[in-house]
């Protein structure tokens, strides 16, 4: 059986080709919670689809410990020299405490380029001896989430777990064949021995939607890197976070929600923390549905449509114009950081991959290494 308490990840927006920019969708400033982020011309969907049956802790926890690794690589990426932006999709499956009637799965975030909340529902996972349908969660993701009809986007699924991928109601050979229409591809994770997997048939599921089969050692501590620039770049995250104006109903709880995922990336350690740290300063990090720095970059963004009771109490009060002017101070004050955090970043990244050269984390290493060499496919670059 297995345990997975919790996973992440990562979706960017990407296309290769002459890709058609899309019109970015409206952003509703009294109730930011319920709004989809807007979405860019170019995409990379990204479905976790995580097994939290008892025994899987390990992988939890992997997932826990690099999920700041992996959205920092992926935010290297560039299509025709431009910057995707990233979304996740976050399911779990096999644990007791689902829906039989569901087939013991669960959609536990649709496609969100919120990383904080991917990070507190990947914290917030709990397992639970049960029965692991891997046709069945690939299904109901390929069904239940919007892949959209770009087919210049990258679009992928990764499963991990670590019984037979036959059980089940739905065949895994349909899901396959599903996936394929929808031009997704599957990745498939094993937590255990390459050869045994094999035997299960998760190898024949990545290679039937033009996948990889990957075998991890789920229970491998992850190993962090600390650089002479950790504690520089920890003191910007604080600066960091002093430029941030939440608005809006939820804007105070999001605020918390940030200062605790802050606080869940340093339990791990202290380079993780820097990790997160430096996801905060990429262009991924956008928190426009409750942040007026990242909200006012909106194209249909207005400050006419603010309310009153929507402000922090330092902005009720001021005038339009004293409102744009502070949202600028902070903007400015933000961009300063982050490229601070950015020139730190060079040279930590440099350190570490000195030191790095023989360290393999299971699960960051499986997916950075699939991801790769998938999204070359569609002539992705990395820096």
């Amino acid at each position: 059986m297995k345990t997975l308490k919790t996973l992440l990840f990562i979706t960017l927006s990407l296309s290769f080709f002459a890709c058609k920019a899309e019109e970015k969708k409206k952003v509703a400033f009294t109730e930011p919670m319920e709004v989809s982020s807007p979405i860019s011309k170019h995409s990379i969907k990204v479905a976790l689809l995580l097994d939290t049956s008892n025994s899987m802790d390990g992988l939890i926890d992997q997932a826990k410990a690099q999920l700041w690794e992996i959205v920092n690589e992926l935010s290297y990426a560039k299509c025709k020299h431009e910057q995707p932006n990233l979304e996740i999709a976050l399911y779990e499956y096999g644990n007791d405490n689902l829906s039989s009637r569901d087939g013991y799965i669960r959609k536990i975030l649709a496609f969100t380029s919120d990383l904080d909340d991917i990070s507190k529902e990947l914290f917030s996972l709990t397992t639970n001896g049960g029965s692991e349908y891997c046709g069945t969660v690939i299904s109901a993701s390929l069904s239940q989430l919007d892949w959209g009809n770009d087919a210049d986007d990258l679009k992928m699924i990764f499963i991990a777990g670590n019984e037979p991928f036959t059980q089940g109601k739905i065949d895994y050979r349909d899901a396959a064949n599903m996936a394929k229409e929808k031009d997704v591809v599957v990745n498939t994770i094993f937590c255990g021995d390459y050869t045994h997997g094999v035997n299960t048939k998760w190898k024949e599921g990545a290679q039937l939607a033009y996948g990889d089969y990957m075998a991890i050692n789920h229970n491998q501590q992850t190993v962090h890197i600390p650089s002479p620039y950790d504690d520089l770049i920890l003191q910007l995250n604080i600066q960091l976070n002093g430029t941030y104006i939440p608005y809006g109903r939820y804007g105070k709880e999001k605020v918390a929600v940030q200062e605790m995922q802050d606080a869940n990336a340093e339990e791990y350690s202290k380079a993780n923390a820097v990790s997160r740290t430096v996801s905060k300063g990429s262009h991924f990090y956008n928190n426009s549905t409750w942040d007026l720095v990242d909200a006012e970059k909106e194209a249909d963004f207005s400050y006419d449509k603010l309310k009153k009771e929507d402000l922090p109490e330092n902005l009720q009060g001021k005038s339009k114009a004293e409102i744009k002017a502070y949202v600028e101070k902070q903007k400015k004050e933000r961009e300063r950081i982050q490229s601070e955090i950015a020139k730190l970043n060079e040279q930590r990244k440099a350190f570490i991959a000195n030191e790095k050269k023989n360290t393999n984390n299971g699960l960051e290493s499986a997916m950075i290494e699939a991801l790769k060499k998938q999204a070359k496919k569609k002539n992705y670059t990395w820096n």
